[in-house]
């Protein structure tokens, strides 16, 4: 799936549209996805100017936004502007490595459970086969009243 693809299932945008590709996906089950890291990133201004690092929130929210690719494809759907999709948990979440610009951040999210619109995942990401993150996650899909 390419970035056009992902921009008709995702409501996010720049800046904070963290999946430039998916890779691999088997519905309902798994999803593999791609963030290219660069320097022109906004927040390697602040995080830190003297050694850039990608910060573990948006790590997570890469992760996040590759299991909500998995959760519309897997319910035949896409975001709305009547929807929301959020996290709503996160566990053993364990940081093993920086990642830097340069860096391909391979997204790996696994659906363990779907029930009444929420989602749980185990996730992790990697680059270059080094793992750099990994948490199991929940997400809630909500209709905006």
């Amino acid at each position: 799936m390419d970035i056009y693809k992902i921009l008709t299932k995702l409501p996010h945008r720049y800046p904070f549209l963290l999946v430039d590709r998916v890779l691999a996906l088997d519905k309902g089950k798994t999803i593999r996805a791609l963030k290219n890291v660069t320097i022109n990133e906004p927040f390697f201004q602040g995080h830190f100017p003297h050694r850039p690092v990608m910060p573990g929130v948006l790590m997570l929210e890469a992760l996040a936004q590759a299991a909500a690719l998995l959760a519309f494809d897997a319910m035949d759907s896409a975001a709305t502007d009547d929807m929301v999709y959020y996290f709503a948990g996160m566990e053993g979440v364990r940081f093993k490595r920086p990642v830097a610009p340069g860096d391909q951040l391979i997204l790996d999210v696994e659906l363990l459970r779907m029930k009444a619109g929420i989602f749980k995942f185990k996730t992790s990401a990697s680059v270059d086969g080094v793992l750099a993150v990994e948490a199991e996650l929940t997400c809630a899909m909500r209709k905006i009243a």
